[in-house]
């Protein structure tokens, strides 16, 4: 059973149909991208960066993806119902009860974030904000290093050094380091929160007629992610 189906039991039927038209309507589809708007800080990062990674699903799977982004309050209720979701920025991230509500109740019943600091460093206002409501939501413990063995970086792609880097690391920009580790939270042994200082996003933030100048297509780790969220 994929992700989207687990959410559908746990939420039970009643509230499946409850939701809004359009995301019922997303049993069409096997993965449609969910970006999370928040109210503090800015949520609107890496405008291109979904379409390459719906071209890479495209390219790389037999998935039915949904060709459009999905922008959803995280205080919505609709949120609860997809099998994906994104949340980013470089500022505050301050859960109002709403949407921190809604975050806990999502990733216990067995929801996936991707969460992508845009600042790729460990001290900034995204990082302190966002590692200090995980604690809060989780506790102060629930957020550890994954290891480099873990089932993600061989979900789809086979990523034996763990994480890649990426071009801000290793020009320096954000706190000067490369960050050999992501950062999760596992909830009844599934990965819910998947946490990265690397600045993804932008990596994959580019218009996708550059792509074809890349010695190696580096959204195949996007693959890795949207993999490993509807199959674990």
């Amino acid at each position: 059973m994929n992700r989207a189906g687990f959410l559908r039991l746990a939420l039970g039927a009643a509230a499946f149909a409850a939701l809004p038209r359009p995301l019922r309507a997303a049993a069409a589809y096997d993965f449609w991208f969910t970006r999370l708007r928040y109210d503090s800080g800015n949520w609107d990062v890496d405008a291109r960066m979904p379409s390459n990674v719906v071209t890479a699903l495209i390219d790389y799977t037999n998935l039915r993806v949904d060709p459009e982004e999905r922008v959803v309050d995280l205080a919505d209720p609709a949120m609860l119902e997809a099998p994906f979701c994104y949340l980013a920025g470089h500022k505050l991230v301050e859960f109002n009860p709403a949407e921190r509500r809604n975050f806990e109740r999502y990733v216990r019943s067995g929801g996936f974030v991707f969460a992508d600091d845009c600042n790729h460093d460990i001290d900034g206002l995204f990082a302190k904000s966002f590692e200090a409501q995980m604690a809060s939501v989780f506790g102060p413990r629930a957020l550890r290093k994954l290891p480099n063995d873990h089932a993600l970086y061989r979900s789809f792609f086979r990523f034996p050094d763990g994480p890649p880097a990426t071009s801000f690391e290793l020009n320096g920009w954000g706190d000067d380091l490369v960050h050999d580790y992501l950062k999760g939270i596992e909830i009844d042994g599934r990965l819910g929160v998947l946490y990265s200082n690397k600045d993804y996003g932008c990596e994959w933030d580019y218009d996708w007629r550059n792509k074809r100048f890349l010695a190696e297509d580096n959204t195949k780790f996007a693959v890795n992610i949207v993999m490993y969220a509807l199959t674990a």
